[in-house]
Order: C-alpha cells, then sequence, then structure tokens
C-alpha cells in the first residue's frame, strides 16, 4: 500500500503545474481518478471492472474533443495524456502496470516544459523526476523496504550520477534552428502592447507587475542613461478612426512602396550599449531604445527591419524568450525637414469627433501671440495649459464616451499616459500639426543583486511625436507635464491597497518583500541568461574559447563524439577499479577454480569452499601422486573457509596467498599462469 500511495502522490505532483493549461474539468477529473484509487489502496477493495474503466475512458477522449476539437496536436495532446495516467492507476495491480505508469508520468514531465521552461517549473519538476525515480526503485525492492528514506537517496544519487551527462549533452549538442526549441502558441505568451490603442488598454496594463523584459546596460563606469531618457520604442499609431488609434503600417507601407518616405535617421554623440532579454509576446516587433540606427544582433535565423516610423521588427514572432544586443542613441533627429505630401496622414481626423477640441484648436489659431511663433508656441501652450489648469495623472479615470478629448479637455481633466497623449495628439493635428502617438515602456528599475534593469508591464508607456519644421519628429511626452515625477523620477502610481495588503504590511514590511522580490527575481534571470539564454552562438563562443577559430555544428559534433569517448573510457576504468577493488577472498577463490578447470574438474561458481574440497577428493583420488595433491588442495580450501567462516573471519591472508602459489595443482603445465593467478 506504501509503494502505490507514494505513486499516486507523485503522480498528482507532476501534472499539477499543467492545470492553467488544460480544460477546466481535466484535473477535477484526474484527481478525483487519483482520490479514488487511493481510497481503494487504504480499504483494500477491489479495483473497477473492465466495462467502468472503459466507460471512463470513453468520456475523457469525448469531454477531450469537445474542448479541443480534436484528439491530436499539443493541448488535446497533453490533456489526454493526464487522463491516459489517472485512469491506468485503476489498473494497478502487478510491476509491469507500475511500469507504464512510470513511463506515462516521465512523458507528463516533459509536457510540462512544453508551456513553460522557468525555474519554478523545472524545480518542481525535479522534485517529480526524483520521485518518479523513487517509485521505480520500490518497484524492485520488495514490499516494504527499503524505507521510503532509503529509496529517496538512491534516487538522488542516481540522477547525480547522470547530472554530467546531462550537463555535457546540454552544453554540446547541436542547437540547429527550427529543430531545437519549443513551438510557440498565441495564447502562452504576454502580449502586453497591441498595435491598436483604445482608450483604457494601457491603464490595465499599469495593473500587471510581470516582467517584460530585462536590460544590461554596456557603458563607461556601467551607468545607463538618465530615467528621462529611457524611452522603449513600440508600435507607433498614426491612424486614429475617432474611437482608437492603429499602427503605422498601412499608411507607411503605401508611403513606402513609392519611395516618398524614410526614417531620415541622423544620430548624434555616443552611442548607449546595451543587451535586452525580451519575454515572448508573440508579437513582431523589438523594444529598443530610442533611437537605434543599426539592426540589433539577433540569433541566428532571425532578422530585424526599420519602419519609417523608427520601430524595429523582425521576420518572424517572438514566441520564446529572446537576448539581443543592441546600441541606440539619445540625441537624435528623424523625419522630413520641410513639410512634405508624406506627413498629410498625419494630420487627418475622421468627421464629426470631438468638436470641442476642434473649437479650441481654431481660437488657438486665431491668437495672434501664438500664430506669428509657429508650431513650437502651440505646443508649449498645450503643455503649459495641461500643468496650469488642474489636469491629473491617475489610474482610474472612469470610462471615455466617443467624444475622447473633449472629455479630458474640459470635463475630466484626468487621465492615464494614453488618455493624455490621445487628447494631445489629437489637439496637435486639429491645430494641423502633424502628430503620433508612440507606444512602448518608460522607465524601469535595477535590480541591486545582479545589475539588470528590469521593465515591467506595469511601464507600459504612451507618448507623442510631433512634426517641427526644420528639426523633423520631436518626443513630447504631455504625462511628463502632467505628473513630472512619472518621467524624471520614475514614480509609478500604486493601486489601493486593501485590507489584507494593508494588513500583510504589520507583518512582513515593504521593504523585506521587495529585496526578497528582488532576490528572486535575479536568480530567475541568472537560469533565463544562462540555461533557457544558452543559444547556438553561446555555444560558438565556447568553442572559440576552447580555440576553434570559425566553430560550426560540426564542430560541436565531433566535440560531442569525443565526450562520448572519453565518457566510455571512464566507464571502463571504473569497471577495471571495481574489479580490483573486488573481495581478494573471492578472488582467490575463483583463481583456484580456474586453476582446477584447466586440470579437468568445472565446479560451478556457487559452490563453497568445503563442497569444493569434497569434490576435489573424489575427482583426483585415482592414483597416489594426484591423490597426495588433492589432499593439499582440499586442506587449502578448508583453510579458506575456516578465514572466511570462523570466529575471527578474514577476508584474505598473506599466507594463503603464498600457499595458492606453492600448491602443485593437477596436470598443471609449467608455462606462467596469467588468468589463474590471484
Amino acid at each position: 500500500m506504501r509503494d502505490t500511495l507514494w505513486l499516486l502522490l507523485v503522480a498528482g505532483w507532476v501534472i499539477s503545474p499543467l492545470t492553467p493549461h488544460v480544460p477546466a474539468w481535466t484535473m477535477p477529473f484526474a484527481y478525483g481518478l487519483l482520490l479514488w484509487r487511493a481510497w481503494l489502496a487504504c480499504t483494500l477493495r477491489p479495483l473497477p471492472a473492465r466495462w467502468l474503466k472503459a466507460m471512463l475512458l470513453v468520456a475523457a477522449i469525448g469531454l477531450t474533443l469537445l474542448s479541443h476539437r480534436t484528439i491530436v496536436g499539443r493541448d488535446a495532446g497533453v490533456t489526454l495524456i493526464i487522463m491516459l495516467l489517472a485512469l491506468k492507476t485503476l489498473e494497478l495491480r502487478a510491476r509491469r502496470d507500475a511500469m507504464v505508469i512510470f513511463f506515462l508520468g516521465f512523458f507528463t514531465l516533459l509536457a510540462n516544459f512544453f508551456f513553460s521552461q522557468s525555474l519554478l517549473v523545472a524545480a518542481v519538476m525535479l522534485a517529480g523526476l526524483l520521485g518518479l525515480l523513487t517509485a521505480l526503485i520500490n518497484s524492485n525492492m520488495p514490499v516494504g523496504r527499503p524505507t521510503l528514506m532509503q529509496s529517496m537517496r538512491t534516487a538522488a544519487g542516481m540522477a547525480a550520477l547522470g547530472a554530467p551527462v546531462m550537463l555535457v549533452l546540454f552544453m554540446l549538442f547541436p542547437r540547429m534552428a527550427p529543430l531545437w526549441g519549443m513551438p510557440g502558441n498565441d495564447a502562452s505568451g504576454r502580449s502586453g502592447l497591441s498595435e491598436e490603442m483604445k482608450i483604457g488598454n494601457i491603464a490595465s496594463l499599469a495593473l500587471d507587475d510581470a516582467v517584460a523584459m530585462r536590460i544590461r546596460f554596456d557603458t563607461p563606469q556601467a551607468r545607463p542613461p538618465e530615467q528621462r531618457h529611457l524611452y522603449f520604442r513600440g508600435p507607433v499609431m498614426s491612424y486614429f478612426n475617432g474611437m482608437e488609434w492603429f499602427a503605422a503600417s498601412g499608411l507607411e507601407g503605401r508611403a513606402s512602396r513609392d519611395g516618398s518616405t524614410s526614417a531620415r535617421l541622423e544620430v548624434r554623440g555616443e552611442p548607449v550599449r546595451y543587451e535586452v532579454t525580451i519575454e515572448p509576446n508573440r508579437r513582431h516587433w523589438l523594444l529598443l531604445l530610442d533611437a537605434a540606427g543599426q539592426a540589433p544582433q539577433l540569433p541566428q535565423g532571425m532578422q530585424a527591419r526599420m519602419t519609417p516610423a523608427l520601430q524595429w521588427v523582425v521576420n518572424r514572432p517572438i514566441s520564446n524568450m529572446l537576448r539581443y544586443t543592441a546600441q541606440s542613441y539619445v540625441d537624435f533627429q528623424s523625419g522630413p525637414l520641410r513639410r512634405t505630401r508624406e506627413l498629410d496622414p498625419y494630420v487627418q481626423l475622421p468627421h464629426g469627433f470631438n468638436p470641442r477640441t476642434l473649437e479650441l484648436a481654431r481660437q488657438m489659431r486665431a491668437d495672434p501671440r501664438l500664430a506669428d511663433k509657429g508650431s513650437v508656441a502651440f505646443v508649449d501652450a498645450v503643455l503649459q495649459r495641461l500643468r496650469s489648469q488642474g489636469y491629473t495623472y491617475t489610474l482610474d479615470p472612469g470610462v471615455y464616451g466617443t467624444h475622447s478629448a473633449d472629455e479630458f479637455w474640459f470635463d475630466r481633466k484626468e487621465g492615464f499616459c494614453e488618455h493624455i497623449a490621445s487628447a494631445f495628439a489629437i489637439l496637435m493635428r486639429a491645430l494641423d500639426i502633424p502628430a503620433r502617438i508612440v507606444t512602448g515602456y518608460q522607465g524601469g528599475e535595477v535590480n541591486a543583486f545582479d545589475g539588470y534593469w528590469t521593465v515591467r508591464q506595469a511601464d507600459a508607456h504612451a507618448w507623442t511625436e510631433v512634426w517641427i519644421e526644420d528639426r523633423g519628429w520631436i518626443r513630447v511626452d504631455p504625462t511628463g507635464a502632467v505628473m513630472p515625477s512619472r518621467v524624471g523620477q520614475y514614480l509609478r502610481l500604486q493601486t489601493p491597497r486593501g485590507a489584507l495588503g494593508t494588513a500583510m504590511d504589520t507583518v512582513i514590511s515593504p521593504g523585506t518583500i521587495s529585496k526578497l522580490r528582488a532576490a528572486w527575481e535575479a536568480v530567475n534571470n541568472g537560469w533565463n541568461q544562462w540555461v533557457l539564454g544558452y543559444t547556438q552562438q553561446r555555444q560558438f563562443d565556447l568553442l572559440r574559447a576552447l580555440g576553434m577559430q570559425t566553430p560550426s555544428w560540426q564542430d560541436l559534433a565531433r566535440l560531442l563524439g569525443l565526450a562520448a569517448g572519453l565518457a566510455a573510457l571512464a566507464g571502463i576504468a571504473w569497471s577495471l577499479w571495481e574489479k580490483n577493488r573486488q573481495d581478494p577472498w573471492q578472488r582467490m577463490l575463483g583463481a583456484a577454480r580456474r586453476r582446477l578447470a584447466r586440470a579437468g574438474l568445472t565446479l560451478a561458481a556457487h559452490l563453497p569452499p568445503r563442497a569444493m574440497a569434497s569434490r576435489v577428493r573424489e575427482h583426483f583420488g585415482a592414483s597416489p601422486q594426484s591423490r597426495e595433491r588433492a589432499q593439499a588442495i582440499a586442506a587449502w580450501l578448508l583453510r579458506m573457509e575456516q578465514a572466511r567462516y570462523g570466529s575471527r573471519p578474514a577476508t584474505a591472508s598473506a599466507g594463503l596467498r603464498r600457499e595458492f602459489h606453492r600448491l602443485k595443482w593437477p596436470a598443471s603445465d609449467a608455462r606462467p599462469d596469467r588468468h589463474g593467478s590471484p
């Protein structure tokens, strides 16, 4: 019963991390079957009938079809493997059934990595692996023996012996895309930003504290740019339909086909060099510090290009954690310097929306104090309005209606970054100033444990770019006018804490919680960098460190073969060492058995020395000469027995070994004995 309950416990542990990735009915069904089997084991009741198990199997397949519309593929396959594992426990009678459960358990263990390769999942699966190995050892031992702790120690020893092999395979097994890696899934990645911006979308991201990316700056004195320069550029919104903003790909794509527009980027000053580790988001865009004039260094097989809006996109979605290096310039200029037709889409507004904002723009254009000073004066006037007329920055501005800009400028006077940026861009366009919205991330916080900067989904931000004659596109962040600390000092808005959160602050201080989270994120980042981020490029870097000038995957294969050969030689050496460590008494007795076999007497390996002595007397008693030799050999064998099983046993003695060499063996030849000497 002990072994059965342990196996059921391990099965429940192995399937538990898959709970978020399978239909809601799967886990109650599976755990119900496991608990039922545990109850049968504890009460010594018979296992269910075959017809009942068949009905349960049909129900599991039917529910899988109903949920996934198929029984093939990753998601449906994982659901089925969980159900098969749970159902097989209802047939657990003999060792053969246990072996099937072991194999299903190991396969389910692997299935967890289809969805996540995080450090936490790896730790949970390591515990599951040790549990399955413990159950496997128990299945090959007498019932109830050894103790569970002894079996666990043996399992840990087996895992430790296999760890070097695993490490060598991890380091040297060629990573050849697209064969290496897990397939992505649209539901598995965090989308974060989007190609559309509906008023209120980014405010919802501000409640998400998940990591979006990590950055390691490579600058003199290891100091990154100031907080006010940490704008990581994402999708650029240029089309507005009255309710939502859309990415610029459509209109910029039309312009780029006739060659009428380009990024026209000019950079100045020293570049900022950095490395980005971005979480999977199932999007095509990269997030780079404004502005990057050169393509980032990407893993083999990925290519990046820059759009006319300075956004970098790659040739396939980012479905797995991606690391790339780049350099950017915080001092740059982009876009045309003279007003051309290519800027016309950036002043377009839909008809019938925000009439009061349009009227405000008409009044500002009619003001002689502003009209004669150009676009810069209008921009400064609008920013001054945001600073001085009671506008506030909030996570909860309420639901905006059809005329969102009117509501912001005249009614609510509060909003999150996308409310402010949208209202500002609409007013700029109404003033006939080309404007667009840029979404991305602003700011970040340094982790004191590993020095990486962490950018979270809560750092998602929206700002505007306006076109100014002789200057091109310039960044204007109207949120900074409403709340300067959001940009300059990097102060996020915090959601109100509930009663539970306030009570927890009296138990553990927020500072301690922050330090614990930073420590965990540093450990998790190390896992991401050195395990999940161990790409083919890093393999080649390892080969270069070993002296290979132009490494290739063939070199990896040869090095792996060399490692396998060395491992085989090490195994042979281990076997020889183990053989030499064999009991000297057993080795001496084996040598005597081989000497007798050469003389014509073959003795079974299980015979003890006393039985061997008796057989020697019987076999060699025909002539006086051979009888005398047989008596000496028999006497020596009896002394061997006395040395082993007497009141003061010893494994062997030098005297017995010397006697062995002085013995005259029947029909012995004079050649040196290469195999019979102990």
